[in-house]
């Protein structure tokens, strides 16, 4: 579990003058509760995002109070991408939750290793159910199973963590193994009118040389 100090936000403070002390202004919502304005660590903050992503619970520790949450939104700068606002959806620690968990391919496909086709990553995540405490950061796929063109891996092939449960159909396909297309050189189409024409002009061209040299 994933602790994140944070402090309510004064009204009268702006959001830049946050940003530039090294805090990200957020706030935090849900479960019964009205939104509340906060701050937190903007360091921090980016380390509990890669350990916790969005499927993992974030205690966000108010000093008086802890509130378990999991990151719902992120505005990031779209040039830097440094974080500018946080949304934290509060969460009960007792009740089974859906969220959506990234999948993380491991290994070489034996069928790619061995030249007879291209690997095909279809899903990129899936919905999953579980109590927040047996949320996963990630779900590992191992692609080296994926031998042949026939081969192919589904969401009901995954093995899933203890008190989670997939939603995503099982029948889905996360993973396969697609023929290897070559390349063809693309035929550019010739226009033999203008080709005619050219060749007409040239003529009338040289033709009118002729008599112009005839006249001399």
């Amino acid at each position: 579990m994933v602790t994140i100090q944070a402090k309510l936000k004064n009204k009268e403070v702006k959001n830049d003058d946050l940003r530039s002390e090294g805090f990200i202004p957020a706030v935090f919502y849900g479960l019964n509760k009205q939104s509340t304005p906060i701050s937190v660590n903007g360091k921090e903050f980016v380390k509990a995002l890669k350990e916790a992503g969005e499927s993992t619970t974030v205690t966000l520790d108010l000093g008086n109070e802890k509130v378990e949450t999991l990151i719902h939104d992120v505005q990031v700068n779209a040039v830097t991408g440094v974080p500018l606002h946080v949304d934290f959806l509060v969460i009960d620690m007792n009740k089974k939750i859906q969220v959506a968990v990234p999948l993380e391919f491991d290994g070489v496909a034996g069928a790619v290793k061995n030249g007879l086709g291209v690997l095909v990553k279809v899903l990129h995540e899936i919905e999953i159910e579980a109590l927040p405490k047996d949320l996963p950061h990630e779900l590992h796929v191992d692609i080296s199973r994926l031998e042949n063109l026939d081969s192919h891996i589904s969401v009901a092939d995954l093995s899933l963590p203890a008190g989670v449960v997939a939603i995503t159909p099982g029948t889905d396909i996360i993973a396969s193994i697609a023929v290897m297309q070559e390349e063809k050189e693309e035929e550019v189409p010739v226009d033999l009118s203008a080709i005619e024409v050219e060749k007409k002009g040239k003529k009338e061209e040289e033709e009118g040389a002729a008599t112009t040299a005839e006249d001399k």
